[in-house]
C-alpha cells in the first residue's frame, strides 16, 4: 500500500484526535503535542475538560533541555509537518507582521480554506468566554464540513492566522494603504532592453513579490504555470468552492507570468492575483503578509488546481501532480517514546530550521534531524524518548524556512532573532539521506567524539591563555615574561625611598624619617604620643604636591637583594619555562586547528557530496517581528549573476551584498527563507527550444497563443501613452515657442529699461539682460579698453574689452579659493571655462554681455552695444549650436538653484528649522547630483550636501520620536505627520545609492528608534497609531516618491547671493561637523 493511499484510509478515530489536537492547539495556545495528547487522554476525548485542565494548571511547555515533541509518532500521519528542535518546545514561534501561534502546519491533496470566525479573548478570568470558544471551535468545524466537505484539518492554517491576527495586539491595522504611484512620465516605467521586470507594490505586497518572483525565476514552474489550460469540466461553471477560488487565481497568475515574460514595462500590477488572496486570508487589504504563510497558500492552491487538471487526464492511472513532484519530499522518523521504538514516514513541503543557537545551516540541520536522546535508538526498555529523521526523498526544489520570529514570555510580546547564520551557494545533502545512514551515524560518533575532544584542548590552552588564581588572568608566557624583566632589572637603591634628601625635603612634603617616626607612633597608644607632636594634619598623604618621584629612581620594582648565581639559576629557569610554555601552546593551537579542519572536512569525501544543491533565491526580511520589507536575491543561472528584486527594482547584485543582507547579525535585515534546487536536475532551470529548428525561445516566443495576444493588447496600451505623452511634450514646446516668439517681438522701452531695477540672472526671461555687478563689470572693461587704445573706433574697442573681460574671467576661474568664494557664481563664462565648455559657447555668452540694452546710458556704450548685437545676428546656426548653447545655460541656472536651496537649507539648519531645511537639503542633493553627473565641478562638494541631509533627517526624526513619547494627542499627530511627510519620503533617496555606507547607517537608525517602541507598553490609541505608521517607515523601496509641495526660490542679486553663500560656508569652517 503506498504513503498517499495509506493517508486516504486513515481511521476515524485518529483523524478526530488530530482535530482535537489541532483545536486545542489554536484555543491554548499550547504547541507541544505531547502535552496536549496527555491533556486530551486525562479528560477521555471531552475537548472542554481537556481545555479546563490546561488552563487550570497553568500549563506551560517544559524548559528541561531534553524535553521535545514528536509531531511524528502518530501512526500512519503522512501530512505535512514542521519537524521542529527543542527550541520550539521551549517558544512559540512568530512571524512577522503576523502572529504564529502554532508550529504544526499540515497539507493535503486538497485545500485549506478559511472560514470567518470570532475572536475570543481567552487572557482574562472569564470561564464563559472559554466554554463559547470551544463551542464555536466545534460548530465551525462541524458546519465548514457539512458545507464544503473541508476538514477542519485542512483548514488549519487559515483558522489559527485568523485567530493570531486577533489576538496580536501589533498586528498591522493600517487604515491607509500606501502604494507606489505611478510617474506621470511613461518613459519612466518603460523596460530597458531585457531587463527583468519588475512587480508594482500595490499596499504592503512585498511578501508577494519576494515569492512570485523566485518561483517565475524558475523555468519549470514558469513552463507549468504558463501552459496551464483549466479542466474542460470547470470552464463553464466551477463545481465546489476550491474551482470558484483556484481557477481565476490561475487564470490570473497566467497573465502575470505572461507580462513578466514579455512585457515592455518597467514593472506591472499584481492586483488582480493580489486581491484574490488578500480576500483568501480574509484579512485587512493592507495587511503585511507573512512570505512563509503565503507560500504555503499558493502551493496548496496551485496543486488543487493542478490536481484537479490530473484528474481529468489520468486514464485510469495515477494523477500526477507536477507540484507535489517539484516541490514535496519525504523522510523517514525513527526513534522510541517512552520506551516504545517507532518508525514512520512523512511529507514535507517547507522544511522549517531554528536559527537561534546555530552559526551555519548545517547545524540547524543537524539539529532538527536529531531530536531528543539518541543513545536510546538502540536500547531496549529505555523510558528516553528521542528520534532521527532521514530523507528519503528530495524534492527538485527545496526551500528551508527560517524561523527567525519567536515570542518572549517575558516581555509577552514576538521579537525577531538578528543572529548571523551562514549558508553556502551549493549545500550537499548526502549525510541525511537514509541510504547514508549507517555512514553517516559512525561520521557523527567521530564528530561528536572530535567534538569532545575538541572541548579538552580548548579548556587546556584557555589555562596557558588565561592564567591565575584571581580575578584577573593573563596569558602564562607573559606572565613569565614579566617576571623575568623584574629578575634581570638592576636596583639603584636599597629602598624606593631611601635616596630622598631627609634634610631638604621639596616644599611641603615629608621626610622619610619622619613618615616611619609617624608610622611607628600611630601603633602605639594615644598616652604615648608626645604632646608636642604635629597635629593630624599635617601627616596627610597628598600624591600630588608631597610623594613626588625623584628622576633618578628605577621605572619599574626590581629585586632588593639577588646574587648573580641567583639571578642566572632564575634567568635559566624563565627563559626554559617560556619556551616550554610557548611550545605549549602552539602545540594547543595547532592540535585545536587540525580538529577543525577534520571535523569541516568530514563529509567531502566522493560519497557524501553526490546530492548537491545549489541556492536559487534567498528571501530577506528587513525589520522587526511586527513589521518589515522583504525582498529577493535571485540567481540568474544563465547568465550566472545574482539579481536583487526589490518590488519595482530588478538590478544586479553580487554575493558580498547578498552575504551582508541575508546572514544577518548586520542591520536589521536577514535571510527568513532558502529555495535550493537540485543541481543535476538540469530541467528546472532548461530553456525553451522550438521542436523542429532547435533555436532558443525567447520572450513572447515562450508564451502560449492566448498569453501571446494578451500581452501584445497590454504592449499596445502602453505603446498609446508613449504616444500621448509625445504628442502633449510636442504641443506643450510649440505653445512655449510660440510665447517666446511673441515676447521678443515685443518692444522694450528704452527710457522703462533704464528706471527699473534690473532682475537677476536667475529670473530673468533672457540671458542678454544684465545684472548691475554683470553692467558694471561690463562698464569697467569698456573704460579700460579705451583708455589703452588710442584707436576710439567702437569695433576695435568691443573686441579690447572682450579680451579684457575674458582674461579676467579666465584668472577668477583659475584661482584656488577656499570654499566660501565661489567664483562661478560670478559669472556663468567663469562655471564655463571651470568645465571646458566650446569656445564658441564663451564668445557668444560675451557678445550677449556687451549687446545688452542695459549699456545704451552714453553714446559710446550705445554704438558698442549695437556692434555687439550685430555681430550676434552675424552668427550663423552651424557656427554655434543652440541647442548646445542653451543646455549649457541651463546647466549653469540649475547649479545657481542648486546653491540657492543649499544656502537656505544650511541657514535653517543652523537656525535649527529642520522641517524647512530638509526640502530645501533634498533638492539641493537631487540637483546637484544631476549636475556632478555631467562632470565634476558642475556642481557643489556632494559630501557636504549629504552629511546636512542626513543629519538633517536624523534631527528631524529625533524629534518627532520625542513629540510621540509625550503621549499628548496634538504633538503624537505633529510627530507622525513629520515622519509621514519628510522623512518617509527621504528614505528611498538615501537607499537608492547603497554604497553610502552612512546613509544605509542612518536609515537604520531611525528605523530602529521606531521599532524599539514596539515592546514598550503604551495607550491603545498610541499602539494603534504606531502599527498604523510602522510599514510606512520599514517596508521602504528605492522607488522614489515626490514631495507634497517643492520651496520655492526668492529673487537674489548675485551679490547677495555671493554675500549670504560665502557667510554660512565660512560659519561651517567654524564649526566643523562630525563625521564630515
Amino acid at each position: 500500500m503506498t504513503v498517499e493511499q495509506n493517508v486516504l484510509q486513515q481511521s476515524t478515530s485518529q483523524k478526530h484526535q488530530q482535530t482535537f489536537l489541532n483545536q486545542l492547539r489554536e484555543i491554548t495556545g499550547i504547541n507541544d503535542t505531547q502535552i496536549l495528547q496527555q491533556a486530551l487522554k486525562d479528560s477521555n476525548g471531552n475537548l472542554e475538560l481537556a481545555v479546563a485542565f490546561l488552563t487550570a494548571k497553568n500549563a506551560k511547555t517544559p524548559q528541561q533541555e531534553e524535553t521535545t515533541y514528536y509531531q511524528t509518532v502518530l501512526p500512519g500521519n503522512d501530512r505535512y509537518i514542521s519537524v521542529g528542535s527543542q527550541a520550539d518546545a521551549r517558544k512559540k514561534q512568530y512571524k512577522p507582521a503576523r502572529t504564529r501561534c502554532a508550529t504544526v502546519e499540515q497539507t493535503h491533496y486538497g485545500s485549506k480554506d478559511k472560514r470567518d470566525m470570532d475572536v475570543i479573548d481567552l487572557t482574562g478570568d472569564d470561564k464563559d468566554d472559554l466554554q463559547r470558544a470551544i463551542a464555536l471551535s466545534l460548530e465551525e468545524s462541524n458546519r465548514a464540513f457539512r458545507e464544503t466537505g473541508i476538514t477542519d484539518e485542512e483548514q488549519a492554517i487559515s483558522r489559527v492566522l485568523e485567530a493570531s491576527i486577533a489576538e496580536n495586539k501589533a498586528s498591522l491595522k493600517r487604515t491607509h494603504t500606501e502604494v507606489w504611484s505611478d510617474s506621470p512620465n511613461p518613459y519612466d516605467r518603460k523596460r530597458q532592453d531585457n531587463c527583468p521586470v519588475g512587480l508594482k507594490n500595490v499596499g504592503n505586497t512585498c511578501w508577494f513579490s519576494a515569492v512570485i518572483q523566485s518561483l517565475f525565476n524558475l523555468l519549470e514552474f514558469r513552463r507549468l504555470v504558463l501552459n496551464y489550460n483549466p479542466p474542460a469540466s470547470a470552464q463553464d461553471l466551477p463545481r465546489n468552492q476550491k474551482e470558484h477560488r483556484n481557477l481565476p487565481f490561475m487564470r490570473e497568475l497566467r497573465h502575470l507570468f505572461a507580462l513578466l515574460v514579455g512585457s515592455k514595462r518597467k514593472y506591472v500590477d499584481p492586483s488582480r492575483a493580489v486581491d484574490i488572496l488578500k480576500d483568501a486570508f480574509k484579512s485587512n487589504g493592507s495587511q503585511q503578509q507573512d512570505v512563509s504563510e503565503f507560500t504555503h497558500k499558493l502551493l496548496d492552491w496551485l496543486e488543487d488546481a493542478f490536481q484537479m487538471k490530473a484528474e481529468e487526464e489520468r486514464d485510469g492511472e495515477k494523477p500526477k501532480n507536477p507540484m507535489l513532484e517539484l516541490f514535496y519530499g519525504r523522510f523517514l522518523a525513527v526513534g522510541v517514546l517512552e520506551g516504545k521504538k517507532f518508525e514512520n514516514t512523512e511529507m514535507f513541503g517547507q522544511y522549517p530550521l531554528q536559527v537561534n543557537g546555530f552559526k551555519d545551516l548545517h547545524e540547524c540541520l543537524e539539529a532538527a534531524m536529531i531530536e531528543g536522546e539518541i543513545e536510546s535508538l538502540h536500547s531496549e526498555n529505555s523510558g528516553k524518548s528521542g528520534q532521527e529523521h532521514w530523507f528519503t526523498e528530495l524534492p527538485p526544489v527545496l526551500t528551508f524556512e527560517l524561523s527567525r520570529f519567536e515570542f518572549n514570555q517575558a516581555l509577552g510580546r514576538p521579537e525577531k532573532i538578528h543572529n548571523k547564520l551562514e549558508f553556502p551557494q551549493v549545500l550537499y545533502l548526502d549525510r541525511y539521506m537514509h541510504k547514508n545512514r549507517e555512514i553517516t551515524r559512525i561520521k557523527r560518533e567521530e564528530i561528536k567524539r572530535l567534538k569532545e575532544y575538541l572541548t579538552v584542548l580548548q579548556q587546556r590552552l584557555e589555562r596557558y591563555l588565561s592564567y591565575g588564581s584571581g580575578p584577573k588572568r593573563f596569558p602564562l608566557v607573559d606572565v613569565l615574561q614579566y617576571a623575568l624583566e623584574f629578575a634581570s632589572s638592576k636596583p639603584v637603591c636599597t629602598s624606593p625611598v631611601d635616596d630622598i634628601d631627609a634634610s631638604s625635603p621639596p616644599s611641603g612634603s615629608i621626610p622619610s624619617q619622619t613618615l616611619s617616626s609617624t608610622a611607628e607612633q600611630q601603633q602605639g597608644t594615644p598616652s604615648e604620643l608626645p604632646s608636642t607632636s604635629p597635629t593630624p594634619r599635617s601627616f596627610i598623604h597628598k600624591p600630588f604636591t608631597q610623594s613626588r618621584i625623584p628622576p633618578d629612581l628605577p621605572m619599574h620594582p626590581a629585586p632588593r637583594h639577588i646574587t648573580e648565581e641567583e639571578l642566572s639559576v632564575l634567568e635559566g629557569c624563565l627563559h626554559r619555562w617560556r619556551t616550554e610554555v610557548e611550545n605549549d601552546t602552539r602545540d594547543l593551537q595547532e592540535s585545536i586547528s587540525r580538529i577543525h579542519r577534520t571535523i569541516e572536512q568530514m563529509y567531502s569525501d566522493k560519497p557524501m557530496v553526490q546530492v548537491p544543491y545549489r541556492l536559487h533565491a534567498v528571501l530577506v526580511h528587513e525589520g522587526q517581528a511586527n513589521a518589515g520589507h522583504y525582498w529577493a536575491y535571485i540567481f540568474d543561472h544563465h547568465q550566472e549573476r545574482w539579481m536583487k528584486y526589490n518590488d519595482i527594482s530588478v538590478t544586479k547584485s553580487t554575493w558580498e551584498e547578498l552575504e551582508r543582507d541575508s546572514f544577518g547579525g548586520y542591520r536589521n535585515a536577514s535571510a527568513y527563507c532558502l529555495m535550493y534546487i537540485n543541481d543535476k536536475e538540469h530541467f528546472l532551470i532548461k530553456e525553451d527550444f522550438h521542436k523542429e529548428t532547435g533555436q532558443k525561445l525567447v520572450g513572447m516566443e515562450t508564451l502560449p497563443t492566448d498569453l501571446r495576444d494578451f500581452v501584445k493588447e497590454d504592449n499596445q496600451r502602453f505603446e498609446k501613452e508613449l504616444e500621448e505623452w509625445d504628442l502633449q511634450l510636442a504641443q506643450k514646446a510649440q505653445q512655449e515657442k510660440i510665447l517666446a516668439s511673441q515676447k521678443m517681438k515685443e518692444p522694450t522701452p528704452s527710457v522703462m529699461t533704464a528706471q527699473a531695477e534690473e532682475p537677476e540672472y536667475l529670473e530673468q526671461p533672457s540671458r542678454s539682460d544684465l545684472a548691475k555687478y554683470l553692467k558694471e563689470e561690463t562698464m569697467r572693461a569698456i573704460t579700460k579698453a579705451s583708455s589703452e587704445h588710442e584707436d576710439t573706433n567702437p569695433e576695435t574697442v568691443l573686441q579690447l574689452a572682450i579680451k579684457l573681460e575674458y582674461a579676467r574671467l579666465v584668472k577668477l576661474a583659475q584661482e584656488d579659493t577656499p570654499p566660501e568664494t565661489d567664483y562661478r557664481l560670478h559669472h556663468a563664462v567663469v562655471y564655463f571655462i571651470q568645465n571646458q565648455s566650446p569656445k564658441k559657447i564663451i564668445e557668444r555668452t560675451l557678445l550677449e554681455q556687451f549687446g545688452n540694452r542695459n549699456l545704451s546710458f552714453d553714446e559710446r556704450c550705445r554704438n558698442i552695444m549695437k556692434i555687439a548685437q550685430a555681430k550676434l545676428e552675424m552668427i550663423k546656426p552651424e557656427e554655434v549650436n543652440m541647442e548646445e548653447y542653451e543646455k549649457w545655460h541651463q546647466d549653469y541656472r540649475n547649479f545657481r538653484d542648486t546653491t540657492m536651496y543649499l544656502m537656505i537649507g544650511l541657514e535653517h539648519f543652523q537656525k535649527k528649522s529642520y522641517v524647512e531645511a530638509i526640502l530645501h537639503l533634498i533638492c539641493a542633493y537631487q540637483n546637484n547630483k544631476e549636475l556632478l553627473s555631467k562632470g565634476p565641478y558642475r556642481g557643489h562638494d556632494e559630501e557636504l550636501i549629504s552629511h546636512y541631509r542626513r543629519e538633517c533627517l536624523l534631527k528631524l526624526n529625533e524629534h518627532a520620536a520625542e513629540l510621540f513619547e509625550s503621549g499628548d494627542d496634538q504633538e503624537v499627530n505633529s510627530g507622525l505627520i513629520i515622519m509621514n511627510e519628510f522623512i518617509v519620503p527621504s528614505l528611498p533617496l538615501l537607499l537608492v545609492d547603497e554604497m553610502e555606507e552612512k546613509d544605509i547607517v542612518a536609515v537604520e537608525d531611525m528605523r530602529n528608534r521606531w521599532c524599539s517602541y514596539l515592546g514598550q507598553e503604551m495607550e491603545p490609541n498610541l499602539q494603534e497609531k504606531l502599527t498604523d505608521f510602522l510599514p510606512k517607515l520599514l517596508d521602504c523601496s528605492t522607488e522614489i516618491k515626490g514631495f507634497n509641495e517643492l520651496p520655492k526660490l526668492p529673487s537674489y542679486s548675485t551679490h547677495e547671493l555671493c554675500e549670504r553663500f560665502a557667510r554660512i560656508m565660512l560659519s561651517l569652517s567654524r564649526t566643523p561637523a562630525d563625521g564630515r
